[in-house]
C-alpha cells in the first residue's frame, strides 16, 4: 500500500471532483487539503479490519473498494461494492465517545481493485464541516441511508463486473455472453462484452470507462496461465466458473494468480448441461475446486435458466423465504400457486423448520399438483410424528419422518436441485444457527424440522442440531446473504401457542394417557416442549428485509394441525394473491425478463 502526504499541496480540485465535496467553498476543501492523505491500494489489500481504531474518514477517488463481516459460522461475508465518490469509514467515525475517543470499525474493508483513497484525518474533516456544516448534513444522510439500507439490496453496492471462466475449451462462452446480454437487454439493462482480443493489456482507465457507460460489463476469458486471465479476473467484481456438467474439475480449479474476487471468496459455479449427459462429479465437488460459494445450473441456452442467471448478474433476481411454523406452513404452497399464477419467477428458494420441506420442493422443480400430492401424502394423511416412545432425549422416535423424507427426496443434494436452496437449523452446542448448503437434501431437512424434545436431534461432526425455529424461524438475513435482489417473504409465526393448564395438573403416567386418549393423540408434553422451544420467537423478526410480505391469516391452526391443510393452503393463496396486488413497480421491473420471454 503506498501512501503519500499532501500537506502543503492546494488539493482542492481533486476534493471536488468528489461529487459528495463539489459544491464546498475552496478554503473548506484548502483546510481539508492541509490533513489530507492519498493512498495507492492495491487489489486485495485491505484498508482497514474490524476492530481497528477508526481515526479518518476516506474517500474512494478510483477503483472499488469492499466492505465485509464475519457471520455467525465464522464465515466472511459479502456486505457491499464502495464506488468511486463514496465516502468509507464515517460510521465509526461519529460513534466515538464523548471525550473524542475513537471507535473501532465494525467492518473490514478490502480493494477489489487497484484504488486510490484519499484519507482525512478526523481534525481535518472537523476543519471542513466547520467552514461548511452543509458537509455535516450530507454526511448524515448517507449514515443514515446506510443504516436503512442495512441488509437491504442497493443498487451502488451491487457488482457490475462479471468475469465468466470457460473450464474447457468446447464451452463457447461468446454465445454464453450474448444470450445473458440479451436477457439483461429485455430488463432494459445495457452490458458490454468484452474478451481477450478487445481487453488484453488495456489499462484500468479502460475498464473504468466501461462501468461507467454500461451496467454491466462482462469479461470472459479461458482458464490458464495467461494475462487476460490474470486481468479479467483481477477486475472482476464476481467470478462465474462455467464448468460441463459431465466433466470433472481438477482440484485446485484455478492457477495460483493473484485476484481478490479468488481471494475473498465472489465465485460461483455454473453447471452446463445437455440433457443426457451423465454427471462426471457432485456440484460440492466443483465448488470446493473452485473456491466457489453458490452453484447455478444452466440446461437450454435460452429460456428460464438463462433469464435466471441474467436476473442474479443484474441484482434484480428474486428470493422467497419461508418461515416455520408446524402444519400452518402449508400455506406457503398456497403462496406459491399464487406467485406461479402471476408469472413470479422464483430464483432462490429457503427456510426453516416446515417452511424450508416446502421451499425444498419449490428447488426440486415440482409442480403445483406434485407438492400437494406429496405434502398430503407425507404429512396430511398420518400424523409424521406419531410413532411416540417412551422418552430419553425425544418423545417421538423420528423413523416416521425418516422414511417420508427419504421416500420424497430420495439421494437428491443441495447442489443439484434446480433452485439454490438453504435450509436453517440450530446448533445446540455453539449455540449459533446452521445453514444448510451442501449434503443431502433430506439431511438437511431433518435438522430443521428437529423441534427439540420432539424429534430425536441430528448429529453432525460432534455438533447437536435441532429446529431452525428455535433461533431463526423467518431467515430472511441468510436470504439476504445468498443474493443480492428481491425478498419475497411468507411468514406463519405467530405468538406462542397457549397451554391448557388443567393437562398439568395431577397429570396422569405415560401409560395412563394412552388408556384414556390412545397412541393416536398427543400428550401434553408435546405442546409443552414445542412452546418452550419457540417462546423467544419474535414475530417481527425479519419482516423490515422482505420487500413483498405474505402474512396469511391463520387464526385457527396450530402447529400441530396437520389435517387443516385446505383451510391453510387457501390463506396463503389469499394472503400472496392481496400482497401482490400491492407490489411495488420495483418487483414488476424484476420480473421484466420472465415476462418479456
Amino acid at each position: 500500500m503506498g501512501m503519500f502526504s499532501l500537506m502543503g499541496l492546494d488539493i482542492s480540485p481533486t476534493l471536488k471532483s468528489i461529487p459528495f465535496l463539489k459544491d464546498a467553498p475552496g478554503r473548506a476543501l484548502r483546510a481539508a487539503g492541509r490533513e489530507a492523505k492519498w493512498f495507492s491500494v492495491p487489489a486485495g489489500a485491505a484498508l482497514f479490519e474490524k476492530g481497528e481504531t477508526a481515526d479518518a474518514i476516506y474517500f474512494v477517488l478510483s477503483g472499488s473498494l469492499g466492505a465485509f463481516r464475519h457471520s455467525v459460522d465464522g464465515r466472511m461475508e459479502f456486505i457491499g461494492h464502495i464506488r468511486a465518490g463514496e465516502p468509507v469509514g464515517e460510521m465509526a467515525l461519529f460513534s466515538g465517545g464523548a471525550d473524542n475517543t475513537n471507535a473501532p470499525h465494525s467492518s473490514s474493508v478490502y480493494a477489489l481493485r487497484d484504488s486510490e483513497v484519499l484519507r482525512i484525518s478526523r481534525i481535518g474533516f472537523d476543519r471542513l464541516i466547520k467552514a461548511e456544516p452543509e458537509i455535516l448534513e450530507r454526511l448524515i444522510r448517507v449514515i443514515l441511508v446506510r443504516l436503512r439500507q442495512a441488509g437491504r439490496r442497493s443498487a451502488r453496492s451491487e457488482p457490475k463486473v462479471f468475469t465468466l471462466v470457460a473450464t474447457s475449451p468446447t464451452i463457447d462462452l461468446k454465445l454464453r455472453a450474448r444470450t445473458l446480454k440479451t436477457s439483461l437487454a429485455r430488463m432494459g439493462l445495457r452490458a458490454r462484452i468484452i474478451d481477450e482480443a478487445e481487453g488484453d493489456d488495456k489499462p484500468t482507465a479502460f475498464f473504468d470507462e466501461c462501468e461507467r457507460e454500461h451496467d454491466l460489463v462482462i469479461l470472459i476469458s479461458q482458464i490458464g496461465d495467461s494475462s487476460w486471465f490474470r486481468l479479467s479476473t483481477r477486475q472482476a467484481d464476481r467470478i462465474w466458473v462455467l464448468g460441463r456438467a459431465d466433466a470433472r474439475p481438477s482440484n485446485p480449479l484455478m492457477p495460483e494468480i493473484h485476484s481478490p474476487a479468488l481471494a475473498l471468496k465472489l465465485v460461483d459455479v455454473v453447471l452446463l448441461h445437455q440433457g443426457t449427459e451423465r454427471k462426471a462429479a457432485r456440484p460440492s465437488e466443483w465448488l470446493d475446486a473452485s473456491g466457489g460459494v453458490r452453484v447455478f445450473h444452466w440446461s437450454k441456452l435460452e429460456g428460464d435458466c438463462c433469464d435466471r442467471l441474467a436476473r442474479t448478474m443484474a441484482g434484480r433476481s428474486i428470493g422467497l423465504c419461508l418461515s416455520g411454523g408446524g402444519a400452518r406452513a402449508y400455506a406457503h404452497i398456497g403462496v406459491i400457486r399464487a406467485l406461479r399464477e402471476r408469472n413470479m419467477p422464483i430464483d432462490f428458494v429457503g427456510g426453516a423448520s416446515m417452511g424450508a420441506v416446502v421451499a425444498a420442493c419449490v428447488a426440486m422443480g415440482w409442480s403445483d399438483d406434485e407438492i400437494e400430492r406429496r405434502i398430503r401424502k407425507g404429512f396430511v394423511e398420518s400424523n409424521p410424528l406419531g410413532d411416540y416412545q417412551l422418552p430419553v432425549v425425544s418423545m417421538v422416535k423420528g423413523h416416521r419422518v425418516n422414511a417420508r423424507l427419504k421416500e420424497h427426496f430420495g439421494s437428491a443434494e443441495i447442489g443439484d436441485l434446480e433452485l439454490p436452496f438453504f435450509a436453517v437449523s440450530t446448533n445446540l452446542t455453539d449455540g449459533a444457527y446452521h445453514v444448510h448448503r451442501r449434503g443431502l437434501v433430506r439431511d438437511a431437512l431433518r435438522a430443521t424440522i428437529a423441534l427439540p424434545g420432539i424429534l430425536p436431534p441430528v448429529v453432525r461432526n460432534k455438533s447437536i442440531l435441532v429446529d431452525g425455529a428455535v433461533l431463526n424461524n423467518f431467515p430472511v438475513n441468510v436470504m439476504r446473504d445468498l443474493h443480492r435482489g428481491y425478498i419475497i417473504g411468507s411468514d406463519v409465526t405467530r405468538a406462542p401457542e397457549g397451554l391448557n393448564a388443567e393437562d398439568f395438573v395431577n397429570p396422569p403416567g405415560f401409560f395412563g394417557w394412552v388408556t384414556r386418549r390412545g397412541f393416536g393423540a398427543a400428550p401434553p408434553i408435546a405442546g409443552l416442549l414445542m412452546r418452550s422451544a419457540t417462546v423467544k420467537n419474535d414475530t417481527n423478526e425479519g419482516r423490515d428485509l422482505v420487500d413483498v410480505l405474505m402474512l396469511p391469516e391463520l387464526a385457527d391452526i396450530e402447529l400441530r394441525d396437520w389435517e387443516a391443510y385446505d383451510n391453510a393452503v387457501e390463506a396463503g393463496y389469499q394472503a400472496a394473491v392481496e400482497a401482490l396486488d400491492n407490489a411495488t413497480p420495483l418487483i414488476e421491473t424484476a420480473t421484466a425478463s420472465a415476462v418479456a420471454a
